[in-house]
């Protein structure tokens, strides 16, 4: 028995990706974004699910997810978005991966390759993260261009506030500058035929930046970039985070529960201990947290621990040991009571984003 598990709804991933085609439309190319584990969904479940869905390319982080892609013989077109070592590149090359460049090292290296290999080149419009320089833009394509087995096959740039807020000068101008390097390329004749820059946000807010694909990550799971992009889009969360109660116990008023004796009992208490902790991912910043345990709220008492949380049930009488826990998602059959993954990111002080990206891997991942 898993005392604790993770649900994936394989109807609302189906659902999200099928709402962006709407979007986007058929011409567009949907490139669902499954790096760190699909945003902690399960990398090979989600890949299978979003292609079947009418994704057409998987993107991915590092090199060890495209090849468990592979392995599990998933033949998409895969986009590692990360860096890839030097001395990894043939081994990208042979699982036919493409590959954002801006390094002449790895040009250098892939030219010494004997088989043909696709490269999208990331442009430094204000992010500031990876990316080539637009000064260097002319001169970094001319070298791709002196190796035959090189194609450019796409040209690409991200944007660094455009899901944070409603004022968007600054994706605005660093759309204008994106515009500027296909101008540049296009003056020494090169004609880049996948150009892509709209993340969830943008492919949501802003169609004229959807060129020839857009890259969708968090909203591929029903999660909103932010609260200011929260429209115009009907997204379902496909998480659901799942534990049991290991024990339950009864202790008077007065006594003090867990590390740095935090939290005192002000009446008798009825406690359950759930087997979840940081390890697992439950983030120990988690301030006036609870989880629903037959549909109610229990509030967590004390410290959350490295392998297991307190919550008080008194007034859920018929809690038992080995009864269900929702930590995240809905609760069943008991209503429509829910705690998302927004809501524990406002207790963990954090965003969505990290909260599902750091549950533990080894927690199984189940489609329903």
């Amino acid at each position: 028995m898993d005392l604790t598990w993770i649900e994936i709804s394989k109807s609302a991933l189906t659902n999200n990706i099928q709402q962006f085609r709407k979007i986007v439309g058929p011409e567009v190319l949907l490139c669902a974004c499954i790096k760190a584990n699909a945003y902690g969904h399960g990398l090979l479940e989600c890949a299978q699910v979003f292609i079947a869905a009418g994704a057409n390319w998987l993107a991915v982080n590092s090199l060890y997810e495209a090849k468990a892609l592979r392995d599990a013989k998933i033949e998409a077109p895969i986009y590692i978005l990360g860096y890839v070592a030097l001395e990894d590149l043939a081994e990208a090359v042979e699982l036919k991966c493409r590959m954002v460049a801006y390094n002449r090292e790895m040009i250098e290296k892939l030219g010494t390759i004997n088989k043909p290999v696709k490269i999208h080149i990331k442009i430094e419009t204000g992010n500031n993260r990876q990316g080539i320089l637009l000064e260097d833009l002319i001169e970094f394509t001319k070298y791709i261009n002196s190796h035959e087995n090189i194609e450019i096959e796409g040209l690409t740039t991200h944007f660094a506030n455009i899901e944070d807020t409603t004022e968007h000068s600054y994706a605005e101008l660093q759309l204008a500058r994106f515009h500027e390097a296909v101008k540049k390329l296009e003056s020494i004749g090169v004609n880049v035929p996948i150009k892509h820059c709209a993340n969830s946000a943008a492919a949501i807010l802003f169609p004229k930046t959807h060129f020839q694909m857009v890259r969708i990550g968090i909203a591929s799971y029903g999660l909103w970039p932010s609260k200011e992009t929260s429209e115009g889009i009907h997204l379902q969360p496909a998480l659901t985070w799942k534990a049991r109660i290991a024990q339950i116990k009864t202790i008077p008023a007065g006594e003090l529960v867990g590390y740095g004796c935090t939290y005192k009992t002000v009446h008798e208490t009825k406690l359950a201990i759930i087997p979840i902790g940081y390890y697992d991912g439950y983030d120990r910043g988690v301030k006036d947290g609870y989880v629903l345990i037959h549909g109610k709220a229990a509030p967590i008492r004390g410290r959350i621990c490295m392998n297991m949380l307190m919550v008080e049930v008194t007034n859920i009488p018929e809690a038992q040991l080995e009864n269900e826990v929702v930590l995240i998602g809905k609760s069943g059959p008991y209503g429509s009571e829910q705690i998302t993954a927004e809501q524990f990111a406002d207790w963990a002080g954090t965003i969505n984003y990290e909260v599902t990206t750091r549950i533990n891997e080894r927690i199984p991942r189940l489609l329903v």
